[in-house]
Order: C-alpha cells, then sequence, then structure tokens
C-alpha cells in the first residue's frame, strides 16, 4: 500500500524556501533508495510550502486534499503561531493522519509541547535527515515499533510520551544535493549549506549549541555551486552560521566563484569580518562589484556585553577589514546590531549605533534580541531582569538596563534607520543632516520623535512622501538649510528614479528649456557625456536620462539609467558645469 508523507514549510515570504524539507526528502528518498527498502516503493514524499501570508483555511485545504498518510511540519520563531494554529484543525480534518512537528522551535521542549498539543505523534529533535528517514521507513508498517529511533520524544501505543536521546550529527557529504530542478526555484533565494556548527558561544544563538563543526567536501561543493552558474540562479544564500570560521575551506569557495563567475549570480555569506586575513581581503576586493555580499554580525561594541554574551571578537581588526572592504566599492556590506544584550543600557547602545554607523556599511541592521528557547540567554533571564513577549518570537520588552520605554525609543531609531538609511535613497541628503547632529544616533532618535508627533508613524507612505517629509523635519529644525535640502532630495531622487512625472518636493525645474534643447539636440550628435548611444536620436536620449539645474551650484546633472550600481542601484550623475 502506498503511503503518502508531506513535509511541510511555511516560509515567512513567497521569495524564501525552506532548505530543512529538501534536505530531509532528499536523503530519505536516497536512503530508502540505497537500501533497496520494501518502503521505497511505497512511500511517496511530497513537499507543501506555503507562506505566513496566506490565510490559514487555504493552507489547510491545499493540505486536506493532499491526503497525507504522515504529516511533518518543519517550525521556526517566524511561523510556530500559525502552526499551532492549524493543528486543532486538521487532527479534525485528517484524523488517521499523523502529525510531527521537527526544527529548533519545538526540539528543545518536546515533552511539554506534546503535553499541549494532542494531535500531535511526536517531535523530532536537532538534525532531521536520518532521523526522518528512520520514520519515513518505519511508518509503512502500521505495527512498527520506534522505541529504539534516536532523536525523537513521541506517544507510544500507550499514549505514553516517550522522550528518546539526541541523534549524533551527520557527515554532511551524506546529504544529497537538494536541487536538480531550478524551475520552482525562479524569482526565489536558494540556500545552501557547506558546514554546520559553530565555534563560537554566542549565549542568544541556537548554533553555538553544537560545537561538532562539520563541512562539506570542496569537491562535492565546487560541483554544486558550478550548477548554479551553470542554471543562472540570481542569489544563493549560504546559511553557514561562520563561513570563514576556517580560512582554507572559506578561501577555496571564494576562489572558485571568483574564477567562475557567471556575470549573474550573487553569493550571500554571513562572516566574522575579524578572521579575515590578507589573501581573503585580496581576493575579496578583486571580484566583480555585486557578486558576494557579506552579513556581519558586530552585535554590540560595549567590551561588557560582548563578554557576557560569551562572544569572541576583535572590534578593531573588525573596524580595520570592514573598512578595507569597503574602500574596494564592490562587495555589499550588511552589519548587524542587537538591541537588548545585558550590560546595555540606552546610552552604551548609542555609542554602539555611532560606532557602526561611522563604518558606512550599506545596511545597518538593529535588529532586538530574540530569547530563544535552548538558548544560554532563556537560562539567564532572570539574572539579567530580562522580559520578553511569551509569543514568538520571543523579543526582549526590558532588561535591568533598557526600560521598556528605551526599547521603544529604538524602536523608533530602528524604522528610521531602515527608511531612509538602509534604503540608499537619501544619501546626500543624509550627509547634510548628520553635520547638524551630535551624532547619527541623535539624528534618528529626533526624526522618530518628529514622525511621532505628526503621527506619520501611524500611516503608509509612499516612497517620493518620504522625500517630502524630510525636507519638512529639516525645514522645521534647521530652516537656514531648507534650499539647501531641497536641492539635495532632487538630487538623491533622481539618482535613483528615471521619473517623468515631477515629484511635488521639487517644485518647480529651474533647468531653462531652451538650453536643455540644445543640449539633446548637440548630445545626439557628439555625444561628449553619454557613451554608447551613436545612431539615437535626441528623444531617444531624453527618455533614458534627465536632466536637472541646481542653482546653489550653478550646474547641471545628467543623469544616466543605462548602467546602475551593482551595490546601490543608483544611476550615474555627471556633472555639466555651465560655460560662462
Amino acid at each position: 500500500m502506498m503511503r503518502k508523507i508531506v513535509l511541510v514549510a511555511v516560509n515567512a515570504k513567497y521569495i524564501h524556501s525552506n532548505l530543512a524539507v529538501y534536505s530531509l526528502k532528499a536523503y530519505a528518498d536516497a536512503r530508502l533508495r540505497r537500501r533497496k527498502s520494501p518502503a521505497s516503493g511505497t512511500v511517496e514524499i511530497e513537499i507543501g510550502e506555503y507562506t505566513i501570508n496566506q490565510q490559514p483555511d487555504g493552507i489547510m485545504e491545499d493540505i486536506y486534499k493532499r491526503r497525507p498518510d504522515l504529516l511533518c511540519f518543519s517550525c521556526y520563531i517566524w511561523n510556530i503561531r500559525m502552526i499551532r494554529e492549524l493543528l486543532p484543525e486538521l487532527g479534525k480534518v485528517l484524523p488517521d493522519t499523523e502529525i510531527w512537528l521537527g526544527g529548533p522551535e519545538v526540539s528543545y521542549d518536546p515533552v511539554r509541547l506534546l503535553e499541549q498539543l494532542p494531535q500531535v505523534t511526536g517531535i523530532m529533535k536537532g538534525e532531521g535527515e536520518e532521523t526522518f528517514a528512520v520514520l519515513a521507513e518505519r511508518k509503512t508498517d502500521p505495527g512498527a515499533d520506534l522505541a529504539d529511533v534516536e532523536g525523537i520524544t513521541w506517544r507510544d501505543s500507550l499514549g505514553q510520551i516517550q522522550d528518546h536521546p539526541w541523534r549524533q550529527p551527520l557527515d554532511l557529504d551524506e546529504i544529497p544535493f537538494v536541487y536538480q530542478d531550478m524551475t520552482d526555484f525562479r524569482h526565489r533565494i536558494v540556500y545552501y549549506e557547506s558546514s554546520r556548527g559553530c565555534p563560537f558561544s554566542c549565549s542568544y544563538c541556537l548554533s553555538s549549541i553544537d560545537k561538532r563543526i562539520r563541512f562539506r567536501s570542496l569537491q562535492l561543493v565546487k560541483k554544486e555551486l558550478q550548477f548554479f552558474l551553470d542554471a543562472g540562479t540570481g542569489q544563493v544564500k549560504f546559511v553557514d552560521r561562520t563561513f570563514n570560521c576556517r580560512h582554507d575551506h572559506a578561501l577555496e569557495i571564494w576562489k572558485y566563484i571568483s574564477s567562475h563567475d557567471n556575470g549573474v549570480t550573487n553569493f550571500h555569506f554571513e562572516i566574522s569580518a575579524d578572521l579575515l586575513n590578507g589573501e581573503e581581503l585580496a581576493l575579496i576586493r578583486s571580484m566583480r562589484p555585486g557578486l558576494i555580499q557579506l552579513e556581519i554580525g558586530v552585535q554590540s561594541t560595549n567590551p561588557e556585553t560582548i563578554k557576557e554574551i560569551r562572544r569572541t571578537m576583535d572590534l578593531g581588526r573588525l573596524e580595520e577589514n570592514v573598512k578595507r572592504l569597503r574602500e574596494g566599492r564592490n562587495v555589499h556590506q550588511h552589519l548587524d546590531l542587537i538591541a537588548g544584550l545585558p550590560q546595555e543600557d540606552l546610552e552604551s547602545f548609542s555609542r554602539s549605533f555611532d560606532r557602526v554607523y561611522a563604518l558606512r556599511p550599506d545596511q545597518l541592521q538593529l535588529g532586538f534580541l530574540k530569547v530563544l528557547k535552548g538558548s544560554r540567554m532563556e537560562t539567564m533571564k532572570e539574572a539579567y531582569g530580562l522580559l520578553c513577549r511569551d509569543i514568538p518570537p520571543y523579543e526582549v520588552l526590558s532588561t535591568r538596563w533598557l526600560s521598556y520605554g528605551d526599547t521603544l525609543i529604538l524602536k523608533g531609531v530602528e524604522e528610521m534607520t531602515e527608511l531612509y538609511y538602509n534604503s540608499g535613497q537619501f544619501r546626500t541628503a543624509l550627509e547634510l543632516l548628520e553635520r547638524r547632529e551630535p551624532s547619527p544616533f541623535a539624528l534618528y532618535r529626533r526624526l522618530a520623535d518628529f514622525y511621532e508627533k505628526r503621527a506619520l508613524d501611524q500611516m503608509q507612505h509612499a516612497r517620493a512622501v518620504r522625500y517630502e517629509i524630510l525636507l519638512d523635519f529639516a525645514g522645521e529644525n534647521w530652516p537656514e538649510d531648507a534650499e539647501e535640502m531641497r536641492e539635495r532630495l532632487i538630487f538623491d531622487y533622481y539618482l535613483r528614479e528615471n521619473a517623468k512625472s515631477r515629484p511635488a518636493f521639487a517644485g518647480e525645474s529651474r533647468a531653462d528649456s531652451r538650453w536643455v534643447r540644445s543640449f539633446y539636440e548637440t548630445e545626439a550628435r557628439e555625444h561628449r557625456y553619454l557613451t554608447g548611444c551613436g545612431g539615437m536620436d535626441k528623444n531617444q536620449l531624453r527618455r533614458m536620462t534627465h536632466l536637472e539645474f541646481f542653482p546653489l551650484k550653478g550646474e547641471y546633472v545628467l543623469f544616466d539609467y543605462r548602467e546602475r550600481d551593482p551595490l546601490t542601484n543608483d544611476g550615474r550623475g555627471i556633472h555639466i558645469a555651465i560655460e560662462k
């Protein structure tokens, strides 16, 4: 009798994919075939991927129509609330289906969860490939015993909860490559892992629990990366927790993608920047702009905080390496801070923010501490006076050092940083504002206060309106800068946007229409500024560019959108002085 197993992933966004369920399916399929198990011809494993933005009824309907005999959910902090909402209803409409859970959100408190969730038969703890494969094989026999299966907590035939030991980690080379047909991954982020485990012991992170770092062999990694390159995959995101913790492994992979660059695929890595050596820095700086992007966890610059969370980091070395990479202008750098860590009050965090901001990352991610089940941070909650939300993602509310009011201040700073700095759309305008405040943190705090005072934080705004708001903000606080601010905002707007409808904040164009017409007529003949445009007439040139006059500087700027910056997506601004 054919038995159907459905692995369910509920992703945060459509563009995401769930590497875990694909890995479980690939491993189980290969294991059953390799062992020529009787189950190999009688088990059908499907993957059902959904998002947290879908209606639960729609997900339940789709799962029901699949008619699974065994239903397995991949559980994380971003989807557990929806999964827990689905479980009681699925238990009603699929009473004969066994439901199992797995993933980090259920691995560290499985007995209590089974007591709370009567619809669930069992929980797979930790790495799931071998455990799921054994389960798939055993479940072809309705009377199969699970008493000897490691890595599970389950209800036996008498309804008693049995909590088995965790399973030993796998050799990563035993896990098959999960991608065969990239059709389903078009326009989605593809995830890949070349290692598991982490050498560090950061108290807020579950990766620190597993000290047994394992690496996939470079021969396999190169072969699999070539598959992505040949397929023209848009982005491959490595999920390795500290990709460069072993220099020879990281260097060899970086050399390979650099020498086999297809000009399209981008690779994302999470690294410790202070571990980068001279050879790695030189290699990275030689890469095509946009080939790789680096996510670098700083978390805090407070030495007491770093010590308390058991983080290993040479901050001076990190800053030096980030600056050296920044000089190359070919790598997108994303630096992270975590608010709510022990020993860090509002003043301390503002210093951390300013110090990281000074490094000018392409993105500064201000995140808030998540108190994860199984982490050391969870065991230290009482000692730290740490209060967090009871519901996922268990985000910090307050600590001994940070009041809830302080947390709300940081929420405002986070929102303004995301809208104005991380968007990359207000660069020259922000440069002016930064000179008017004692620190970047003070600037974004004042901007957040401005939003709150005018109730601007209670509504959605079109992108052009954000420029108007920033102009109003500058006018209220530094009226003497109003016209310069307007010009800077106009420059920022047109550097990114080839808009043919003029935004309201820009006012009437100050360009001389006759001069502009003459410029394009001359440019169509002589191509002094726009190369590679042979055969194009003045109207074609106007459609792919924008010409703006800036009175304070007494110059025109020609914005060319044909070749955008691969890191910022900005067009090219060509300054044209007026001949006197």
